[in-house]
């Protein structure tokens, strides 16, 4: 409701220490029962999200380091690319249209008129990548690209990773003389044992012989993870094998919906060759290669150890065009049939045989398809119409399918409108917080409903700083988290975003991320390192845990935008936060404490029903003497775990737990 036009006195706000400061109480006692079962945590508890925003796919885990490889991300100009011309040799370069690649999907290339070439007198083409190239010693590169000329005696061309100024030439070799056939010429750049580390590098191809040349679908990979000829960054890949993610919802988000219809995620137009794919305009301001296709997603599942969940076009796209239930809809639903055929389907089935003619006869494990993407900003409110056309489909021909529904959750954006016709498997909420908004709601599902359909946060992450998240973030995410984990019940899967960002200027659309990076290194933020401490120490039952004497900190809500005038009550907020599993594998105990302010807490534990309780366990923690505290490409382990034994431990003992730290204590009931 407005608020009327008349004088008013803004109430004098408290101060920000006021506001914060926790009140004092005695101290805080948790009891973990073990005499009671507990609850089953589900195997899908923590797994990853990804989209093409903040350059994660082109510029990111896609390890390509040519940027507009086939010269589409600008229609009027060679973007990212630079003519060569050293000691007096002249060269010009356009786009051209005009000799497309046969049969492909290549049909921009760039023209290199070279003036004047000769010996001495090098020109040619240049590329410096997403934020430079990344050169190492001793390291392989794979360079490829199409090329051809009108030349009658043809041109020899020299392919090289070489300084931004052309003065330094890291690795070189002979590229091949081209005809006047369109041909796809490839060599391998080695540099050497004492080359030294730096982005400030370019993919350069030259001559120096006089003609025109045409160049398409010029290419450079660094080596790959699990050496894939199409594949991922080493580093990035690294980070999150090391989460242990159970599964990976891709390929968004809005990457998934398009802007339009028409500029959605083609799954079709991603198969096959590199060369056959067009690539497509993104909803992030850039263009993607579509070189990060459905099967690289699988394979990136593969190599995870993580099973896939499948999001599948619903007919909304992101500025608002619906495609309502009926027979113009029936088309997009076929093409998810199509696509869960493909990852699953043997050989005997039309999409099943296709992606083992694209390399991969097995097909892949699936257990989840989720039906569009935050259809609550959808304002016709066709939801329920377009869910329950594909819920049938689906259903009759995959029933062992979990569906998952992207409205009926309990966060703002899906209460936009309601499923009513069919019950989903899991309903997807989405939450994005100030941290104290995050701790504030941290037991949000100690109050659901016990029955009904499963809960999936589908996207969440508490947001300060940028453009990885700091301490405080991290405090609120773990608290977030501990409440997941107390209602396995309730929660059966859940994944950060935005997962990566490209840290250079301009790689940023989104703040507040949880892996950053450069071309050359990447870094964990604070969150990132947490999630791996809740993950790496699980278990399979949540423990029945009651927490008395926990301090509160006083904090009150931002006003709302529509009426700044009108202060929000001030809340009492916990200070602590809890959450115990245990491994009936592994005979351990994970008590996992979260100290949200800047003095230590002791604790009181007590471990009712317990057996044998060893002594001697160890803690992990991640800690910092300020919670604005994070980690950056230049500091890439100032906020990290580090882990000690701990002694004194049993049935019952207390703990102090740091200031602004998120502690896991393992204890053995060997």
């Amino acid at each position: 409701m407005p608020v009327a036009r008349r004088r008013f006195r803004a109430p004098r706000l408290l101060s920000l220490a006021a506001l914060i400061a926790p009140l004092a109480m005695a101290q805080t006692a948790i009891k973990i029962d073990l005499a009671k079962p507990g609850i089953p945590l589900s195997p899908t508890l923590y797994g990853l999200m990804t989209e093409e925003i903040n350059y994660s796919y082109d510029g990111g885990l896609y390890a390509e380091l040519v940027r507009n490889r086939v010269f589409k991300d600008d229609d009027k100009a060679p973007v990212h690319w630079s003519v060569v011309q050293d000691a007096g040799g002249s060269a010009a370069i356009a786009l051209d249209q005009r000799f497309p690649v046969a049969d492909t999907a290549l049909t921009t290339s760039l023209r290199l008129d070279a003036m004047h070439a000769a010996q001495g007198h090098r020109v040619g083409i240049a590329n410096a990548g997403y934020w430079g190239i990344p050169v190492k010693p001793n390291t392989r590169y794979r360079a490829s690209f199409y090329a051809r000329t009108t030349n009658a005696g043809g041109v020899p061309l020299t392919v090289s990773i070489e300084g931004a100024d052309g003065k330094t030439v890291y690795a070189q070799a002979e590229g091949g003389r081209i005809n006047s056939e369109w041909k796809r010429y490839s060599v391998n750049l080695n540099t050497g044992a004492k080359v030294k580390p730096t982005t400030n590098a370019r993919l350069v191809i030259a001559t120096e012989s006089p003609g025109t040349v045409w160049f398409n679908q010029v290419s450079l990979f660094p080596p790959t993870y699990r050496d894939r000829p199409n594949g991922n960054r080493v580093d990035l890949m690294q980070k999150l094998v090391d989460m242990k993610p159970a599964f990976l919802r891709f390929p968004g988000g809005n990457f998934l919906e398009g802007e339009t219809v028409a500029t959605r995620f083609k799954w079709k137009e991603t198969l096959g060759p590199i060369e056959q794919r067009p690539g497509h305009r993104g909803t992030w301001g850039y263009r993607s290669s579509d070189g990060m296709g459905l099967l690289e997603f699988l394979e990136w599942c593969e190599d995870m150890g993580a099973e896939p969940v499948l999001a599948v076009f619903a007919g909304y796209a992101l500025h608002g065009e619906t495609i309502p239930g009926g027979p113009d809809l029936q088309p997009f639903v076929q093409e998810a049939l199509d696509e869960i055929e493909y990852v699953t389907g043997d050989l005997s089935t039309k999409w099943g045989a296709q992606r083992a003619r694209d390399g991969h006869p097995a097909p892949f494990k699936l257990r989840y398809v989720e039906i569009g993407n935050e259809d609550g900003f959808d304002k016709q409110k066709t939801y329920d119409g377009r869910y329950t056309q594909f819920h049938d489909a689906i259903r009759a021909k995959y029933p062992q399918l979990k569906l998952i529904s992207t409205v009926n959750g309990k966060d703002w954006l899906s209460q936009q409108q309601k499923l009513t016709s069919r019950v989903p498997d899991l309903v997807d909420e989405h939450y994005y917080y100030s941290p104290m908004e995050m701790m504030n709601d941290a037991a949000r599902y100690d109050s659901y409903e016990r029955k009904g359909p499963k809960v999936f946060i589908g996207e969440w992450a508490a947001r300060e700083g940028e453009p990885t998240t700091n301490l405080h973030s991290a405090l609120a995410d773990a608290a977030f988290m501990a409440g997941m984990e107390r209602n396995a019940d309730v929660v059966e899967m859940s994944c950060y975003a935005p997962l990566l960002v490209n840290a250079n200027p301009g790689g940023m659309q989104w703040t507040s991320n949880l892996i950053g990076y450069d071309v050359q290194s990447s870094y964990g933020s604070p969150s990132y390192h947490m999630q791996k401490m809740f993950s790496n120490y699980l278990g399979n039952v949540s423990l029945p845990l009651h927490a008395e004497k926990v301090s509160t900190q006083s904090w009150q809500r931002p006003p709302n935008k529509e009426t700044p005038l009108e202060l929000p009550p001030v809340m009492q907020v916990p200070t602590m936060f809890f959450s115990a599993t245990k491994s009936d594998q592994r005979r351990e105990i994970y008590l996992k404490v979260v100290n949200a302010i800047g003095s230590a807490q002791t604790v009181q534990v007590d471990l009712t029903g317990a057996g044998k309780v060893a002594a001697q366990g160890k803690a992990i923690v991640l800690a910092s003497a300020k919670k604005e505290d994070t980690n950056t490409i230049a500091e890439p382990t100032k906020v990290v775990p580090v882990t000690s034994e701990v002694k004194g431990l049993g049935k019952q003992f207390s703990y102090n737990f740091a200031p602004y730290s998120v502690t896991v204590l393992v204890l053995s009931t060997n």
